[in-house]
């Protein structure tokens, strides 16, 4: 097991003695003493301390080095400190830096000037970039790339800034000229991005003129002009899409593979017809054949099956290219191919896909593969859930004989009954029954002395064995008799005629006392008797066919009612063949609808609600979407098609459909949102804090909005934080200068580690010219829901079984709720603890009084939530009952019950 590990890292927190060690070592003259000072500064400024101090001595000292290491920790400084004071203002020590700036811009060797430019591009303050600009632009003509690289970048920066277009006014007309002369590939990337940013007609200009030259270009290049295109052509800008899919459509055979990934999503987002789909569809099969790593594969695998949610008919041509991906070790990947593969079968494609999952079975034989009995318990039961009807009766008829488990043949001998509709498939149904049964009755009395035999004479081209068994009986009338029970096997002359009969498989278990079994042959025969009367035309055939039903059901239950077996035919099974004698001998038609059509009916029920728990996510995720009453249509009929190519067409078509359906519209859920901002302080306190937490997987985030109240400047404040639980603050926020009436946002992110709910406490701290102390905000505590790290989830009901057997942390919770309806009771548990209802809907109908119920959710560390529900209505009318919970971890187990005694006694 995986078990956590603590790392103890010491760090001393700034003092005045650190301070003028540091600043004692800058001003020496040992370059290893100033790299290891720099580095103290630098950790110390990234954890809150401010050593104001400090700044003089690194001007004085640090600027004038020319070792390339100090240069870069000297950016690295300029970078983290406090550029301006309380009011807004850049300080006045900033100017100093300037002019190293501007000799650094200008300098010899092409790593120092490329890493000041790389530093401009982090600078916000106009006053300080202003005097720089003119160096910055000359740089853009430098003789080595990564000069002019970063110049770009610089520019770019510098010209996105709310006063960008003022300092470089000119910016995008000088990064298209550089573009145009440019032949490093990352240089030509950040003009090209620039443009993109900056300048969007310029980059579309730029694009449509090289759109021949789009393959010569380098892939970082093409990526960009990706992202471009899918940036230009979201509606209502959709003008010159053709245009652009033409250039999506010739970067589809990029040697690079990520440009691939991006032009089938971009494929995907710009178009809906099904040439455009089958296209992404297939560079994602070319990537997921191509690709040797798991997670890159699982990733592709996700896209495809986001294309077969909405285009299953276009992902039907792709099955076999998805298959090659079983070649994959990863059983995970296999899974995921499986469960995509078995989505999209059709009568076209299953006969191949079967005889590629057979080819896989083979390959599981040789024991050369890791984990290869359950790969192949996965392809059994893919196999088995491509198995097409008609060609399943027809071998399940001529195998039957094989089966020797009671329960198999229950099972066999129902589909049979069921899915036989065509007179050639009744008939086979009926004659391997009776083959399986051999001669009736099943046993024969004879006078003492005498043989009693009830098989056949052997024929001439096969051997007969018989095998009998013999016991004395008492008669009626008060003499003896032999009582014995004959089977008769029909073998090839290959089967030895010693061995038992391997076609009697029926009459084996019926004479071993399984009358279970015995009734479903009844239950089978009669259904297959009232089919062949609507298929069989003639009259003779299917009278005889129902005698022959009737004196199997009669033998049976002679043998039964006898007293030749050790234990008789119970009550049950009796009743049910006694019901399917009635039955043959006076057929109505609302009971022929009952057992012919009803009962399919019933069936596909349940497997409807068994395929609506696997479907009931998928579309909850599903976007809700409105067309706006005013929102145009175009009408591609009435549209001149001059020009126009088939993509362009088909395209016009879906997106007709998706404006009239509200495809296009997306809606945020802002209620959500406002639900997770909580206030962390009072609105009479001198600090207002409230944070909007926001829980993704592993992480929580906390973007805490900090507004100072006071007429006075707030100095080094910060925010402390602690946590309870298994919560881990990741870093420590930084302190900060806040003016009075201004706001601050500050963030802080904490690990999660277990499905546990989690308290986050802490307070502001800050200090002001007026008091010498520091004043301390104490804030609210932050609960972190256990809701938030567990998902619905569903399972088989033997996992669910299995599971909950297996668990050993149990929670028990007695019901005490105000709410007297024990559906609408139930309803709100699971809409309190996020879970999902096992129990199919027809299990919970009707009105009884009580209800039990299976719950089921899925954490995101992947425990597994077990609730088992069972309530009854009192005489009072009050519910009662228990709520169990079972995890794996007691985490899981005391949180969720904490959360259902908490909820429970609410109705809303």
């Amino acid at each position: 097991m995986d078990k956590p590990s603590t790392l103890l890292v010491h760090f001393d927190k700034g003092s005045a003695a650190m301070a003028n060690e540091i600043k004692a070592d800058l001003e020496g003259s040992d370059v290893a003493a100033k790299v290891e000072a720099m580095k103290r500064a630098v950790m110390l400024l990234l954890n809150g301390e401010t050593l104001p101090t400090l700044f003089i001595t690194i001007v004085r000292y640090v600027l004038p080095s020319e070792d390339h290491t100090i240069q870069k920790l000297l950016l690295l400084y300029l970078e983290i400190i406090d550029k301006r004071d309380a009011a807004g203002r850049v300080l006045p020590e900033m100017i100093l830096i300037c002019q190293n700036l501007r000799n650094n811009l200008q300098h010899p060797n092409e790593y120092i000037r490329g890493v000041t430019l790389r530093f401009l591009c982090r600078l916000s303050e106009p006053e300080v970039l202003e005097p720089l600009v003119p160096s910055i632009l000359e740089n853009l003509e430098h003789r080595h790339h990564f000069i002019r690289r970063h110049a770009l970048s610089a520019i770019s920066a510098i010209y996105r800034l709310p006063q960008g277009d003022q300092l470089i006014p000119d910016a995008p007309e000088l990064v298209e000229r550089a573009l145009a002369s440019e032949q490093d590939a990352s240089a030509r990337r950040n003009a090209f991005v620039m443009l993109c940013l900056c300048g969007t007609e310029r980059a579309v200009a730029y694009l449509l003129s090289n759109a021949e030259r789009v393959m010569e270009w380098p892939d970082l290049l093409q990526m960009a002009a990706v992202d471009l295109i899918r940036k230009v052509c979201r509606p209502p800008n959709r003008a010159d899409k053709g245009r652009y899919i033409k250039i999506i459509f010739s970067l589809r055979s990029s040697p690079s593979t990520a440009v691939l990934y991006e032009c089938a999503g971009a494929i995907v987002s710009l178009s809906s017809a099904p040439t455009a789909v089958r296209a992404a569809a297939e560079t994602y099969c070319q990537l997921l054949s191509s690709q040797s790593d798991n997670n890159v594969r699982l990733i592709l695998l996700d896209r495809l099956n986001e294309l077969h949610t909405s285009h299953r008919d276009v992902m039907v041509d792709v099955v076999m290219d998805v298959l090659r991906a079983l070649a994959s070790p990863n059983l995970d990947v296999k899974r995921k191919v499986l469960d995509l593969v078995l989505d999209l079968l059709t009568l076209r494609n299953v006969e191949e896909v079967v005889l590629y999952l057979k080819k896989e079975v083979v390959k599981t034989q040789s024991g050369e593969l890791e984990k290869g009995g359950e790969y192949r318990q996965m392809l059994v039961e893919a196999i088995h859930a491509c198995a097409l009807c008609v060609s399943m009766i027809q071998r399940l008829s001529d195998t039957f004989y094989q089966i020797r488990a009671s329960r198999v043949c229950s099972i066999a001998l129902w589909i049979l009954g069921e899915y036989s509709l065509s007179l050639s498939e009744v008939e086979s149904a009926i004659a391997t029954i009776k083959q399986c049964l051999g001669d009736l009755p099943f046993f024969t009395i004879s006078e003492e002395g005498e043989s009693a035999d009830s098989s056949k004479p052997a024929q001439p081209v096969v051997n007969s064995v018989t095998v009998s068994s013999r016991r004395p009986v008492v008669l009626a009338d008060g003499t003896y008799a032999t009582q014995s029970a004959a089977t008769e096997a029909i073998s090839t002359p290959s089967v030895t005629p010693g061995s038992l009969a391997s076609t009697l498989n029926l009459r084996s278990l019926i004479l071993s006392g399984d009358f279970f079994l015995a009734a479903v042959v009844a239950y089978t025969l009669t259904k297959l008797v009232l089919r062949l009367e609507e298929v069989q035309p003639s009259k003779v055939e299917a009278n005889k066919a129902c005698t022959g039903a009737l004196l199997v059901m009669t033998s049976i239950l002679q043998l039964g009612l006898s007293s030749y077996l050790p234990q008789p035919i119970d009550n049950d099974s009796y009743d049910r063949i006694v019901l399917c004698v009635r039955l043959l001998c006076n057929t109505g038609d609302d009971v022929r609808r009952i057992w012919l059509q009803s009962c399919r009916q019933s069936f596909a029920k349940m497997l409807a609600e068994k395929q609506f728990r696997e479907t009931e996510e998928m579309r909850a995720k599903a976007q809700i979407s409105h067309a706006q009453p005013d929102d145009l249509i175009d009408f591609y009929h009435l549209k001149s098609r001059k020009g126009m190519s088939q993509l362009e067409l088909e395209d016009e078509v879906q997106d007709d459909l998706k404006a009239a359906t509200g495809g296009f519209t997306k809606e945020t859920d802002d209620a959500n949102r406002l639900n997770r901002i909580l206030q962390l302080t009072g609105f009479s306190d001198p600090v207002y804090a409230e944070a909007f937490v926001t829980v993704h997987h592993y992480d929580i985030v906390l973007d805490v909005t900090v507004v100072n109240r006071t007429k006075e400047t707030l100095q080094n404040l910060c925010l402390e934080l602690a946590t309870m639980g298994d919560l881990k603050l990741v870093d420590r926020p930084q302190n900060y200068t806040l003016a009075p009436e201004s706001s601050k946002q500050v963030r802080a992110n904490i690990k999660v580690s277990s499905t546990e709910t989690g308290v986050i406490f802490g307070n502001i701290v800050y200090e002001t010219s007026n008091v010498m102390e520091r004043s301390v905000v104490v804030l609210n505590d932050i609960h972190i829901d256990i809701m938030d790290y567990i998902s619905p989830a569903t399972c088989a009901d033997v996992t669910f079984r299995n599971m909950w057997a297996e668990f050993e942390w149990e929670n028990k919770v007695a019901v005490n709720t105000v709410i007297q309806d024990e559906k609408k009771f139930l309803n709100h548990v699971i809409k309190s603890t996020n879970m999902k209802c096992l129990t199919p809907p027809s299990a919970l109908d009707g009105e009884c009084g009580y209800i039990a119920a299976n719950l089921y959710a899925k954490s995101v560390f992947g425990e597994d939530a077990l609730v088992n529900i069972s309530i009854e209505k009192q005489v009072d009318g009050k519910l009662s009952g228990y709520i169990r919970i079972r995890s794996k971890t007691q985490g899981i187990a005391l949180s969720l019950g904490d959360k259902i005694t908490l909820k429970q006694k609410g109705g809303s």
